[in-house]
């Protein structure tokens, strides 16, 4: 009996360490994925926006009426703006200053200010208390949500709303898109990663979608006091 207990100590043991290597493992792709997105925004930010407010405001300060010299320097105001903010974007540490709720709304923003497609997003809880790591790799899992649904769905419209859902916190992404038959794709590579990291956090990951019908994904997060 002792020999078998200390059996089953030790299996427990090398299932906790493996659960915290496979954590930390994904918590680095996260940051390493999250940068290189970073950049690429930034670099477009860079050459569609701050390109062409230098551009507007070389135009305007090279001018010789005030109004247009005036012009300019409003610009190049709102430059200094532009890049400040993009700064920050780089540093990871903004996650610190961000609730899950806002950085969800952010991304949807992007969207609509993009008019790719309309949004809405609704929160039934209170503010989510995650860590900064949870935190993190959920982020980057709504983010792969979003972006899959950007590029395969053709959405007219994205919704995400986070609700109780028996002992859990959901939260559920659902596009009306073209969706896809889940029989004939079964658990691709992408699926599986996303599934894989939701349960380094605690949480599961369940789709459902079919042709002609959009996607839902849905997110459960246990409660912290269950």
């Amino acid at each position: 009996m002792v020999f078998a207990h200390r059996q089953r100590q030790q299996r427990a043991k090398e299932k906790m360490i493996a659960i915290q290597t496979e954590f930390e493992k994904t918590l680095l792709d996260v940051e390493k994925e999250i940068r290189e997105e970073t950049l690429s925004f930034v670099g477009k930010e860079l050459h569609d926006n701050v390109g062409q407010l230098l551009s507007l405001a070389k135009l305007n300060l090279a001018s010789s009426r005030p109004e247009k010299i005036q012009e300019g320097k409003i610009l190049i105001n709102t430059i200094i703006q532009e890049v400040r903010g993009l700064s920050k974007v780089l540093n990871l540490e903004w996650l610190e200053g961000y609730s899950l709720e806002t950085f969800i709304q952010k991304e949807l923003d992007k969207l609509t200010h993009a008019e790719f497609c309309s949004t809405s997003f609704e929160s039934s809880v209170p503010e989510l208390l995650l860590t900064k790591d949870e935190k993190l790799i959920l982020i980057r899992i709504i983010q792969e949500c979003i972006n899959n649904a950007i590029k395969h769905a053709r959405p007219k419209h994205i919704s995400i709303t986070i609700h109780q859902q028996d002992q859990h916190t959901c939260i559920h992404l659902r596009d009306d898109g073209v969706g896809f038959d889940m029989q004939a794709r079964g658990d691709g590579s992408g699926l599986i990663n996303l599934k894989k990291r939701m349960e380094t956090i605690g949480g599961t990951l369940r789709i459902t979608s079919s042709i002609g019908n959009g996607t839902s994904i849905e997110l459960f997060l246990p409660n912290s006091d269950t």
